[in-house]
């Protein structure tokens, strides 16, 4: 699975100008799911991202995670994270998830923010969508769980 996660002010999507999703401060979250990503993968991404240390925390500019300051979150898929770009100038997603296991992953993944942050909005999956957002810093990270799972090297 792969992540963008932008630390926002508020963040909100719309479907033909109608809002289905917002939040005030947190995390906008745009979530892509690969071909061989796991409901581990789901679990893994969503533990590290509730956990992430980029809020400020008195005079540390990134001493607290979503979960100390009760922070919001807005949850977009986005299929096109697995874009290879490397032929030609037309991506290929070859790379992403069948639909129906992607929304399957997308949807748990929700429930596991869900379980753990009081207000958690969303897109809706596979629908052409309008996101606004202010980003707070800004603050903007890309996470992938086959990075994840790879030890670090000193």
């Amino acid at each position: 699975m792969r992540a963008v996660i932008q630390r926002v002010a508020n963040a909100s999507v719309s479907i033909e100008s109608v809002e289905v999703g917002a939040c005030e401060r947190g995390l906008l979250v745009f979530l892509g799911v690969g071909q061989t990503d796991t409901e581990n993968d789901a679990e893994r991404l969503w533990s590290k991202i509730a956990k992430l240390r980029i809020f400020p925390d008195g005079d540390k500019p990134t001493g607290a995670s979503l979960l100390d300051i009760d922070g919001q979150v807005l949850i977009v898929s986005q299929f096109t994270l697995y874009a290879d770009c490397r032929k030609g100038n037309r991506p290929s997603f070859t790379q992403a998830g069948e639909p129906e296991e992607s929304r399957r992953l997308y949807e748990r993944f929700v429930a596991l923010a869900r379980r753990d942050v009081a207000h958690v909005a969303c897109g809706e999956f596979g629908a052409d969508m309008q996101v606004s957002l202010v980003n707070d810093g800004p603050f903007t990270i890309c996470l992938d769980t086959d990075d994840l799972a790879r030890p670090r090297h000193a």
